[in-house]
């Protein structure tokens, strides 16, 4: 993509385990989106506000220091699950899939993306992805290419911010029903208790929901339940809304174009089909069934789980 064209944008949210990941590797192999290879991460050390007791820094839209050089900015930017992966490929979960992309060739064409531009936001985060893109050697391309996507979990909380700083971005948040999402949340290494847990959970929907009708031709929710029931209906409708058209390739979870037989290690959720949701949300026992409805119950019905 030439560096005047205008920066079409979409970011993918979602509350842990609830199918971000899921969604991501469904849309990697479409002909017309730049995909980015693992969580994006955008956030920076620099995000202070009443919500950092409860999301993690690196989920967030970030926030850039006004004394920054540009060469500091691309550090500001966490993106910890990529950088691992170039930087020290041993340590990354990602370590068997080939990846050829130089951290310090990406900051390189970062900062060349910047030359004569405004230190804002916006552009920093543009040039970002287009470097990303850019250095990443490996990366099949079809050269139909048209718009940019990025996931990172529980960012739709900052959809405002992201609407703003892009004329042509959109946010798609991804909810899961809470049995199924904490019962996957639990096979982490250390797992959120269910009042942590179910407190990011409701908040992510509530802030989906309300920037749904607050900027609603920009963001959007989608049910887990619905994407893998028809993947390709569910996300072909959603694309249509953004200027972006059906592919084939949305049937199935890909990386860089490689179809995966499981959604692994991208997230918990290894299967995603109608029946492996289900079967896991019985994973749980009737107590934290109980649990979970008490502490969700004020919005299950406007997502369609009452």
């Amino acid at each position: 993509m030439a560096k005047d064209e205008k920066f079409r944008f979409i970011m993918i949210s979602a509350m842990y385990e609830n199918g971000g990941n899921t969604t991501q590797r469904l849309l990697d192999g479409h002909p017309e989106l730049y995909h980015y290879p693992f969580e994006s991460q955008p956030g920076s050390k620099y995000v202070q506000d009443y919500l950092t007791s409860l999301y993690p820094l690196k989920y967030r839209w970030p926030v850039f220091p006004l004394n920054n050089s540009l060469e500091d900015d691309y550090e500001t930017i966490i993106d910890e699950e990529c950088k691992v992966r170039i930087k020290t490929p041993a340590s990354s979960k990602f370590r068997e899939w080939p990846m050829k992309l130089d951290d310090k060739e990406r900051k390189q064409i970062f900062v060349r993306y910047m030359d004569g531009k405004p230190r804002t936001r916006g552009n920093l985060i543009e040039a970002f992805f287009r470097a990303s893109v850019d250095a990443w050697k490996d990366y099949n391309r079809s050269g139909r290419e048209t718009t940019h996507v990025g996931y990172s979990p529980i960012v739709g909380i900052d959809a405002d911010k992201i609407v703003q700083d892009f004329s042509h971005s959109y946010v798609l948040n991804i909810v899961r029903n809470p049995w199924s999402a904490y019962a996957d949340t639990k096979k982490r290494a250390v797992p959120l208790s269910i009042a942590h847990y179910m407190t990011g959970w409701c908040l992510h929907q509530q802030y989906a929901l309300r920037f749904a009708k607050k900027f609603p031709e920009r963001v959007f929710l989608l049910r887990f339940e619905d994407i893998v029931a028809d993947p390709v209906k569910a996300l072909s409708d959603f694309l249509a809304k953004v200027g972006v058209g059906s592919s084939p390739t949305l049937a199935k979870p890909s990386w860089n174009g490689k179809v995966l037989d499981q959604v692994y290690p991208w997230g918990t959720i290894r299967t995603p089909t109608t029946e492996a949701n289900k079967a896991t949300a019985d994973e749980l026992s009737s107590a934290e069934k109980d649990e979970i409805r008490v502490r969700t119950t004020s919005i299950l019905g406007l997502l369609g789980y009452a």
